[in-house]
């Protein structure tokens, strides 16, 4: 979720008694007090903020303040009855942002809106300095040189390019994008320097010795086989004098050509990496170069198609038209009913439904039971590992008891509401899950509650966890082994234990295999301990999924966006929106230091929710519909591009809530087929089939 999305969520996610009407608000405004704000980074102010009828008085009703992620934290995030709050602002990063305040209406759209302008000047700049460099080189070559720029606060500027030069252009010479080409041997000065505000040069220098270059050839060489798309090749390149001895320390570069198979003058596409792994997005014939000292090799390699499609096949459909549905769980049935299959969709923006399914003939998909909860939305639903606690989500409770709701699913014809846990959740709970009795909750977006729920029918509190960065929110959590993965927007992936798996002889595969499980063993749900985490530079972490590859033992985390850069028509008009967004391949192999080595993005959608099983990743991409993907073998680059999407179905039923509009929301396979919810049409289940299958 974006923050236009975000932001409309907390209108409802904070829902008090309502009492204004879409005309008492014509005559209302707000009026800030100061009305405009001047703060520097790490500084804080009091503003007063007052709702406000034609004639000056009061309102006497509660209103919602927001400020921005990461840069301007508010408190509180509602004003009192009187129609007043006393805001403490606290700015974290430069720019010009809002303090945004609106009114609390039935129709979200007529609500009054008001905003606070806040500006905050850069800090001065006051380092900026090599990043491991060199103090050898050899001639012929070329280095890439990085710099980092301090700004007073700490706080590296990514924003700002430095200039880097050096002493001799005749004996080594900076471009504008600070690779240095060495011409001959001999001593140099090198320097990165920057102006700051006030127009003074601040700048770092470093002495670097040129030597002679003994390598004379550059051998190239590959795993011969027979490649497809997406396969990923090393080449090793190895630098070496005329008498065949290896030189480690010279820099080799690889470059790549290639021809497609298709189109009239087309090059075929690939990503080469600096350590020589190579990987192809069309199939054709590709020349990889080897370049080192003013010597190069190459070799040529024919890349055929991944032909990996197949057809997903509608099974069966449960058309819902009259709300919009939210997530689904698919779980297998107990006692009596072990022999059958059952769901749980959730509703949105809606009356606090949540609808039970008998799924075990996928081709007749029937509603078999309601629970219908004090909520807009029941966002979330989850299915205990044995398959007798469920629990959902409330978020918009007209009594603010939002929180989350645990049920007895064990007769699915039947579901009980055991007990309701809101106890300091009343701004709404977003997402849940359940695991080993206890429930993960998503507090308020700000942090997840864990909840005890050994006896369903009086669950407590037992910790939660929390980041203390500034402006910090969270959207999602995800558990599996004793690691809870949670997707935290700008924070990126937290992997924390909370009980990480103990090795038994059962389990030795899953630990040996999974370098965090392996370090493992400290946290507990009463004291989770932080493993590592991977800041996301876009702010749009929806989603976290941790991934074992079969194929090749390496584990990895998908790391999901979300977002709205068109807002969010399907609510205000019902007309279709148009996310954006896709998957990041985060390698954890090496946990303490995450690298993403791949993404999958469909072009011009927007990615959701997602599930992996064995080696493919089954994926909501909102208006994409749903994906199935082959994420087997070494994984690197564009997956989409390298032809590795196995099959698709578009959702777009006639007679949605909008219709023709695929929306969908989120998947799960279950026993050969693939269930997922579609917001505009309710619950499907298709079946991956060959072409051939069923075709004249």
């Amino acid at each position: 979720m974006n923050k236009l999305k975000l932001n409309i969520l907390y209108a409802f996610l904070l829902l008090v008694n309502i009492n204004l009407t879409a005309s008492d608000n014509d005559s209302l405004y707000f009026q800030f007090d100061p009305d405009s704000v001047n703060l520097e980074i790490g500084d804080s102010i009091k503003v007063k903020v007052s709702l406000l009828k034609k004639d000056g008085s009061l309102s006497k009703n509660q209103f919602l303040l927001t400020g921005e992620w990461r840069s301007v934290e508010v408190k509180p995030w509602i004003s009192n009855s009187d129609g007043i709050a006393n805001v403490q602002l606290k700015v974290f990063k430069p720019g010009s942002f809002n303090l945004n305040a609106s009114s609390i209406t039935d129709d979200r759209f007529k609500r009054v809106r008001g905003n606070l302008s806040i500006f905050v000047p850069a800090p001065p700049i006051e380092k900026v300095g090599f990043i491991d460099p060199p103090s050898t080189a050899y001639e012929k070559t070329r280095i890439k040189f990085l710099a980092k720029v301090l700004d007073k606060a700490g706080v590296s500027r990514n924003d700002i390019k430095p200039t880097f030069e050096s002493s001799n252009n005749s004996i080594a010479s900076f471009d504008d994008f600070g690779n240095l080409s060495i011409k001959q041997r001999g001593r140099v000065q090198l320097s990165v320097s920057i102006s700051n505000q006030r127009n003074k040069v601040i700048f770092s220098e470093i002495n670097l010795r040129i030597l002679r270059n003994p390598v004379r050839k550059i051998e190239l060489s590959m795993n011969e086989g027979s490649y497809r798309t997406g396969d990923v090749i090393t080449f090793n390149a190895l630098a070496k004098t005329a008498s065949g001895k290896e030189i480690t320390d010279v820099p080799i570069e690889f470059s790549f050509t290639g021809e497609a198979n298709y189109g009239i003058g087309l090059p075929a596409s690939g990503v080469v990496t600096p350590n020589g792994k190579f990987v192809a997005e069309n199939p054709g014939e590709y020349t990889i170069y080897a370049t080192s000292s003013g010597y190069t090799s190459s070799l040529t390699v024919k890349i055929k198609p991944r032909n990996i499609q197949k057809r997903a096949e509608l099974i069966g459909h449960g058309l819902i038209t009259d709300v919009f549905t939210s997530d689904l769980w698919v779980w297998q049935g107990v006692d009596e009913f072990s022999d059958r299959d059952f769901a749980v969709t959730g509703t949105w923006e809606a009356n606090g439904e949540a609808y039970f399914w008998e799924v075990t003939d996928p081709s007749n998909l029937v509603i078999i039971d309601t629970v219908t909860v004090d909520a807009r939305t029941v966002n979330d639903v989850k299915v205990s590992a044995d398959g007798r606690i469920g629990v959902i989500t409330r978020e918009g409770a007209s009594s603010r008891k939002n929180g989350v709701v645990i049920l007895d699913v064990s007769d699915p014809y039947n579901v009980k509401i055991l007990s309701e846990f809101n106890d300091g959740l009343t701004g709404g709970v977003h997402n849940a899950f359940i695991y080993e009795n206890h429930v993960f909750a998503v507090n308020n977006g700000r942090k997840y509650d864990i909840i005890n729920i050994s006896d369903p029918t009086k669950p407590w509190r037992v910790n939660s966890y929390e980041l203390n960065t500034p402006g910090h929110s969270i959207h999602d959590v995800w558990i599996e082994n004793g690691i809870a993965y949670s997707s935290n927007w700008s924070d990126g992936v937290h992997v924390v234990d909370i009980g990480g798996l103990q090795f038994s002889e059962e389990n030795r595969y899953t630990i040996m295999n999974n370098p965090i499980l392996q370090s493992a063993g400290k946290g507990s749900v009463r004291s989770p301990v932080l493993m590592t985490s991977k800041h996301d530079t876009t702010g749009r972490n929806h989603a976290a999924f941790p991934f074992l590859s079969e194929s090749t033992g390496s584990f990895y985390v998908i790391a999901g966006d979300e977002h709205f850069p068109f807002g969010l028509g399907e609510i205000q008009n019902k007309e279709p929106a148009n996310p954006r967004g896709g998957y990041h391949f985060l390698n954890m192999n090496d946990y303490k230091n995450p690298v993403e080595e791949a993404i999958y993005q469909v072009p011009e959608a927007g990615s959701h929710n997602l599930w992996v099983q064995g080696d493919t990743l089954y994926t909501a991409f909102y208006q994409g519909g749903l994906r199935v993907v082959d994420i087997s073998g070494e994984l690197l680059g564009d997956l989409y591009k390298q032809g590795r999407e196995i099959a698709f179905y578009l959702s777009n039923h006639p007679e949605g809530r909008i219709p023709n509009a695929t929306m969908v929301w989120g998947p799960q396979p279950y026993k050969n087929h693939i269930f997922f919810a579609d917001m505009n049409s309710g619950l499907y289940a298709v079946k991956l089939v060959n072409f051939e299958d069923n075709e004249d």
